[in-house]
């Protein structure tokens, strides 16, 4: 059977999921802001929580891990480069590695920038990719631990993912992002299309992802530096994509 996913809000504005194996009984939290609201998915499917999946060290997608651990006795599996700074890690991975959740078989790509060791989970036979504050909806993280030049890299490795893969990021930022993506094209006909969808989504009290792979290499400008009208836009025509994505990465940060 397919996997099955339930996503809720923690915290502010965090999302957590849950990705489920029918066929086991396996579940993982991707991420563990806090431990409540993933207490409350738990009881409301019935699953049973068996692993978290780590994408990167930073309190808002940590916090919730001792107090999971202690209740569920789950494996924390957390990126190599940053296991020292994330709490009771049994199993670490890096690029290309395989996760199993139950029967459910995931790929690691390593996705830094935001922080230094920061991982994206891709489940290809579900379509499914877990990326944490790498990228968002129609946004990308801060380069915070990394380089420009890295994160546009990182961005690159998750573009290369099928268009059909269903993108889970780690918050909901999408229409403050749709906000800044128009100042950048604003005649983008694919990012007007997705603002009407996110409108009419947070009006019906939804949330605004999964979005698709496709639709955000179409509308997503910071997934389109290497776009030869973009980078005209910004005044950097003929510039290297790092040096164009660095400037949108700037801008976002002032808007």
């Amino acid at each position: 059977m397919p996997a099955q996913t339930r996503l809720f809000l923690c915290l502010k504005d965090n999302y957590g999921v849950l990705l489920h194996d029918p066929d086991t009984g396996s579940t993982a939290a991707i991420d563990a802001p806090e431990a409540a609201p993933v207490e409350t998915a738990l009881e409301s499917t019935g699953w049973r929580l068996t692993d978290i999946l780590v994408t990167h060290h930073h309190a808002d997608h940590t916090g919730g891990i001792a107090e999971l651990k202690r209740r569920h006795g789950c494996r924390v599996v957390a990126p190599e480069g940053e296991a020292r700074r994330i709490p009771l890690v049994d199993a670490t991975v890096r690029e290309n590695d395989t996760v199993r959740v139950g029967g459910l078989t995931g790929r690691v790509l390593e996705t830094p920038g935001h922080t230094g060791g920061h991982i994206s989970y891709f489940f290809p036979a579900d379509k499914l990719a877990f990326v944490g504050d790498t990228l968002f909806s129609i946004g990308c993280g801060r380069v915070i631990e990394g380089t420009p030049e890295m994160m546009w890299q990182s961005l690159l490795k998750l573009r290369d993912l099928p268009d059909d893969t269903r993108v889970y990021c780690g918050h909901e930022y999408t229409l403050a992002n749709i906000r800044f993506a128009k100042t950048i094209e604003p005649d983008n006909a694919a990012l007007a299309a997705r603002a009407k969808e996110v409108e009419n989504l947070l009006a019906a009290r939804k949330p605004t992802i999964p979005s698709t792979m496709g639709e955000e290499k179409a509308a997503n400008p910071f997934l389109r530096a290497d776009v030869p009208e973009l980078a005209k836009s910004v005044g950097l025509a003929g510039q290297p994509a790092w040096k164009v994505f660095a400037e949108i990465r700037e801008r976002k940060n002032r808007f």
